[in-house]
C-alpha cells in the first residue's frame, strides 16, 4: 500500500512540475509533495514539508533541471 502512494504523489508532483514558474510555488510544491512522501514511508509529515519546500524553492539554483 505505501508503495502506491509513493508512486501517486511522485506522479502528481510531476505533473505539476511544467506549470511552476517561481520560487514560491516550487517551494508550496515541494513542500506538499515531501510532507506526502515522509507520511507515507512513516517519518514525521512536517520534517517532510520543511525539506521538500527547502528543495523545491532552491532546485533551481542549484540545478538547471527546475527552469
Amino acid at each position: 500500500m505505501q508503495h502506491i502512494r509513493i508512486i501517486l504523489a511522485v506522479g502528481a508532483i510531476a505533473s505539476l512540475s511544467a506549470c511552476l514558474d517561481n520560487d514560491l510555488e516550487r517551494g508550496l510544491a515541494g513542500a506538499a509533495a515531501g510532507a506526502v512522501l515522509a507520511d507515507a514511508t512513516g517519518v514525521d509529515p512536517v520534517t517532510g514539508a520543511l525539506v521538500g519546500g527547502a528543495a523545491g524553492a532552491l532546485c533551481d539554483e542549484v540545478t538547471n533541471a527546475c527552469r
